[in-house]
């Protein structure tokens, strides 16, 4: 059971984007890549607004994410936060065990 967490970075000025921007060229976001149990860490700029970075970030359990929190790389998240002024917002999913039912299957082009 893998655990998505879908987060919102939100800020003015483009501070959620330079914020993006110092995690990967630093290469804070490379490393939390590089932890045992991460299963994706990619950020994503919606269309219709420019000041929100979206994160989808996947785990493979929650013991891989209460890993990833106790590491010394949450400081440096969180100056990085504080540095921005970004505020959050969290959306939480627990992946499906069966898999994607045939009848929606049938929606997607291959």
């Amino acid at each position: 059971m893998s655990i998505t967490v879908n987060l919102y970075y939100m800020g003015v000025n483009g501070n959620a984007r330079k914020f993006a921007e110092e995690m990967e060229r630093t290469g804070i976001a490379g490393r939390i890549r590089a932890e045992e149990g991460n299963l994706k860490y990619e950020y994503f700029f919606p269309f219709n607004d420019p000041e929100t970075v979206l994160l989808i970030d996947s785990w493979e359990d929650q013991e891989a994410i209460d890993r990833h929190h106790a590491s010394p790389m949450m400081k440096e998240i969180t100056e990085l936060r504080e540095k921005y002024d970004l505020h959050m917002k969290a959306e939480r999913y627990i992946s499906d065990t069966e898999g994607m039912p045939q009848k929606d299957s049938a929606f997607l082009r291959q």
